[in-house]
Parts: C-alpha cells; sequence; structure tokens
C-alpha cells in the first residue's frame, strides 16, 4: 500500500538531513574552540583565524580544506576536546587574483598548540603550493607542541621545516605571528622569507621569561625578550612590526605585489605612468662638499623610482643600510643602498647580513638589484670582529658574486677597499657599474692612505721642524686628485661610465631594459658552502 502524497511531501528524506547535518558541521567547525573562546580571542586584542583570513584574501575566494579533521589523541583526556578542525584553518585562495595557499593557526581551540594532525594539515596546503607553484602564508597564533602528544607533535614539527626548507628559493614564504611563537615553533618562521610581528600581542622566543629565570636568573617579561619592538630593531629576525592586525595584512599584500609566486615566473608588471626619462635635478645638487658630511640616501630613492614609491624591508634594524622593492618602468627591482645618514653608512655584522640574505632573496625569484652605493669601509671595533665581521662581510661578497640577475651598481660618492668589492663591483659580474662625478673609488680614503704613503716623510719633517700638517694637507690634495674621482676605475673599464647624477632613473630603466633577456649559469654543483 503506497503512502498518502501529503505525508510524502511532509517528511523529509535521508538526503535532506544529510544536508543539513553537513551545513551544522560545518556551522559548529567556524566557531573554532566556541563562542566563549573567541570572545576572549578578542578581549585580548586579536582576530580569529578565519577572520584574519578574510581580511587576506579576495572576497569569497577562500578554499578550506580538512574542516572536518579531529585529532588522535587520548591522553590526559584529550579525547573530551574535541574540535573540527583541530586548531587550524588552511586552504587555498587568491589576493589581487593571485593564487595563495594560507594557513592561520586558531588560538581558539587549545591555545593554538600544534598535535600530529595539525601538522598534516599544514603540511597539505604547503605540498600543495609547491607543486602549484604558488606563495604560502602562514599566521602563527599558537602556545607550541601540544604536550599531550609528546613526541608526536614534535614530529609534526619537523615534518613542516622539513618542508620550509624545501620550498625555500622555490615559492615565497610569508609568516605572520599574531600571538605567541615560542620554543621549537619559531623555526618555521625563521626558514620562511619574511616575517610580521603584530606589536604588543605577538612574540618569539626559544626559551620563556620563565626557563631564562631559571637558568640564568634574568628577570624578563616576554615583550622585552621576544616581542615585536625586539626582533624589529636588535636581532633582526622580523622584517616588519606592524601596529595592528589590519596594518600586518595589508603589509602581506603590499609585499606580494613585488614577488613573483614561484621561481620560475617573473615579479607582476604594473603600468608605469611616471616618464623613464624624468630628470631629477635635485640630484646635481644633493651630494655635500664636505666628504664628512652626511645625506638621506631616502632622497635619492625616492627621486629615482617609480612615483617615488619604495617598499622598504627591515627598516629599524642595521639603518646604516637601506634594502627594499621598487620599481623602475614597472618592473619590481630589489634596491641596496648605504646609508651616509646613519653611521656614515658603514658596513657593519648586522647590514651586511641584512643586506646578504635580501640579495638572495632577489636572485632566488628573479628580481633585478640596484645597488646605490656609499660607503667609507667596515665598522673597526673588537666587537666587530668577534662577532665575526669577516664572515657577515663575506656573506654579503657570497649573495652578490653567486646573483645572476640584472645587477646594476651606482657608486654615489665614497666606495674604499673591501666595502667597494662587496657592495656589487664590476668583478662580482655586476652588469652595469655606473658612477656619479662625485665619486671616490680607492683602496681608502686620503687620510689614511697619506699617513701610510708619507708617514716616514712626515715623521722627518717633524724633527726638521717643518709644517708637518701643510705637507700632509698637500698631499692628501694630491691623492684626492688622483684617486678620489670615478675616472682611475673608469680607465681600466671597471666602471662603465660616469653619468650625470639627474639622469640616473633613466639610466637604470634603460640598463633593465638591456638586461631583460640575461641568461648566465653557475657552475655545476650541489650547493656552494656559504660563509655563515
Amino acid at each position: 500500500m503506497s503512502m498518502p502524497k501529503r505525508l510524502r511531501q511532509s517528511t523529509p528524506s535521508k538526503q535532506v538531513e544529510k544536508i543539513k547535518e553537513l551545513i551544522a558541521k560545518r556551522e559548529q567547525a567556524r566557531l573554532g574552540g566556541g563562542e566563549k573562546a573567541i570572545e576572549k580571542q578578542h578581549a585580548r586584542g586579536k582576530y580569529t583565524a578565519r577572520e584574519r583570513i578574510e581580511m587576506l584574501v579576495d572576497a569569497g575566494s577562500f578554499e578550506e580544506y580538512d574542516m572536518f579533521k579531529l585529532h588522535r589523541c587520548t591522553n590526559f583526556g584529550m579525547e573530551k576536546k574535541q574540535y573540527l578542525g583541530d586548531g587550524v584553518v588552511a586552504g587555498s585562495a587568491t589576493i589581487a587574483g593571485r593564487l595563495v595557499y594560507v594557513y592561520a593557526q586558531d588560538f581558539t581551540v587549545n591555545g593554538g598548540s600544534l598535535s600530529e594532525t595539525m601538522a598534516q594539515k599544514i603540511c597539505k596546503v604547503m605540498d600543495m603550493a609547491m607543486t602549484m607553484g604558488a606563495p604560502v602564508i602562514c599566521m602563527n597564533d599558537s602556545g607550541g607542541a601540544r604536550i599531550q602528544e609528546g613526541i608526536c607533535a614534535l614530529a609534526g614539527y619537523g615534518e613542516i621545516f622539513e618542508r620550509n626548507i624545501l620550498a625555500s628559493g622555490v615559492i615565497p614564504q610569508i609568516s605572520a605571528i599574531m600571538g605567541p611563537c615560542a620554543g621549537g615553533a619559531v623555526y618555521s618562521p625563521a626558514l620562511t622569507d619574511f616575517i610580521i610581528m603584530k606589536e604588543q600581542t605577538s612574540y618569539m622566543f626559544l626559551t620563556g621569561p620563565k626557563v631564562v629565570k631559571t637558568v640564568t636568573g634574568e628577570d624578563i617579561d616576554a615583550e622585552h625578550l621576544g616581542g615585536a619592538s625586539v626582533h624589529a630593531t636588535k636581532s633582526g629576525v622580523t622584517h616588519f612590526a606592524a601596529k595592528t592586525e589590519e596594518e600586518a595584512i595589508e603589509m602581506i599584500k603590499s609585499l606580494l605585489s613585488f614577488i613573483p609566486s614561484n621561481n620560475t615566473e617573473e615579479a607582476p608588471r604594473v603600468e608605469c605612468n611616471d616618464p623613464i626619462n624624468r630628470m631629477e635635478d635635485s640630484l646635481n645638487e644633493i651630494i655635500p662638499d664636505d666628504p664628512n658630511k652626511a645625506y638621506d640616501m631616502y632622497k635619492v630613492i625616492g627621486a629615482i623610482t617609480d612615483n617615488g614609491e619604495f617598499f622598504e624591508i627591515q627598516p629599524k634594524f642595521a639603518k646604516n643600510i637601506i634594502i627594499g622593492f621598487a620599481r623602475f618602468n614597472g618592473q619590481s627591482v630589489g634596491i641596496v643602498a648605504n646609508q651616509p645618514a646613519a653611521y656614515a653608512g658603514v658596513l657593519d655584522v648586522n647590514a651586511s647580513r641584512k643586506a646578504a640574505r635580501f640579495v638572495r632573496f632577489c636572485d632566488a625569484f628573479n628580481i633585478p638589484i640596484v645597488s646605490l652605493v656609499d660607503v667609507p669601509g667596515f665598522l673597526p671595533g673588537t666587537g666587530q670582529e668577534y662577532n665575526a665581521v669577516i664572515q657577515h662581510g663575506a656573506q654579503l661578497l657570497y649573495a652578490y658574486g653567486e646573483a645572476t640577475v640584472p645587477k646594476i651598481t651606482i657608486t654615489l660618492r665614497k666606495s674604499y677597499g673591501g666595502s667597494h668589492i662587496v657592495m656589487g663591483c664590476k668583478q662580482l659580474r655586476s652588469d652595469l657599474n655606473f658612477a656619479w662625478p662625485s665619486s671616490e673609488i680607492a683602496v681608502m680614503g686620503a687620510s689614511g692612505a697619506v699617513a701610510i704613503l708619507c708617514g716616514k716623510e712626515a715623521k722627518a719633517k717633524k724633527e726638521a721642524g717643518e709644517d708637518v700638517q701643510a705637507f700632509l694637507a698637500e698631499k692628501e690634495d694630491e691623492y684626492t686628485e688622483k684617486f678620489a674621482n670615478p675616472y682611475e676605475a673608469a680607465s681600466y673599464g671597471y666602471i662603465d661610465d660616469v653619468i650625470e647624477p639627474r639622469n640616473t632613473r633613466f639610466r637604470i630603466c634603460r640598463g633593465l631594459a638591456q638586461l631583460a633577456t640575461k641568461r648566465q649559469q653557475l657552475p655545476a654543483k650541489k650547493h656552494g658552502c656559504m660563509p655563515m
């Protein structure tokens, strides 16, 4: 006997019930650790993992994977703390129409602590990013390894680190530290290309304040041990410090606009409305007559780049060197520039490793390098020598010498000794080396050179009661006349051309156009042994 038609319509089908169950489970998963935990997260001044992803990616583009993943731990009552998705939100999306892979740790679920299953989710999107040749962005907000899972949690970190290593130089990796990141967890961001830290709410350290107190007796809080300000100014671990999470996310978007999706592509070009032959008369006057007087290299950068725009990397760390991205005729370029307004632009341990890492990133991702040189030498002193300034200076030397991307070097003023070599000289296979008429390319400055070259004569004149100062001044003028100019280097072909400062933008733009088809190979090897 068949069921009455009216009754059949009022009874939901099994399929409808299953769909309702799916919708309910999705809603449950989106709540992470629950509404109370979300409220606590907001009370801390932090967004949730899903809110962060929504802010970052194009509207409606996020495709989540493993939403229903559950941990498998039963130790210490963990079977009662099951949450769909298990503490990380992971998937693919687009940013400005470009494919990216993203994962965000969810602090509302067990404090974002990493489990074996969380690591599997993270590894899945990292593997997909490698396969598809797309950037991977991680947003850290975690209490570290899930203690209840013991060695399995540590193994999970090891799996992530291995993928960070294999992806290095293949796809861009960006880390945003939005909350705690401590212990072994810090190594994943450290292995990525760029780190952004949120001020006040984030910190990074291997051993926390309590351990430090127990072992060394130092009394220090999390902010002063590993906060954003510390890593942005003292250690250089983070490349950016953002005041708000919104600012941090905008930084990621800006950064992505300058870099390609993988190492086989070039960075996106943008339409340029700034004439390539724009003259900048102010540059003809920017170098002071007094060689010991400083000027601001940022003014030079602003004068020559497209629309004066410059996206600086590590702006608060090692201020004696400037690194960052700009565009010339719409093409993305990495800029490395000495800053005479900070410690006279000398190179030291921090400046060397800051610039070296940036040069290597640009080289890995097919971004041309423009170097603006005004360097008097390396910073002297026991502090530098004991901290291996030799090796760190060699890092910069190695990075420039290894780089096969187009390299253009402009010498503005001083370029002395070893520092001349490590800043992209002709012998390190720089393609185009230009110099301003004000440039001084020599083994050392006039006073130091004369002290060595004319020391005996000066001593004899002193003993004879003659005017030593006048003698030394005369010899310094002679040295300056002969060596403190670009024409000596140009006579050997080490400088390709001496250019008028106001034409610098045009010469760079034309140079980049010329070098667009550059192909240069390194000798066959597994990898070099870079000085560390």
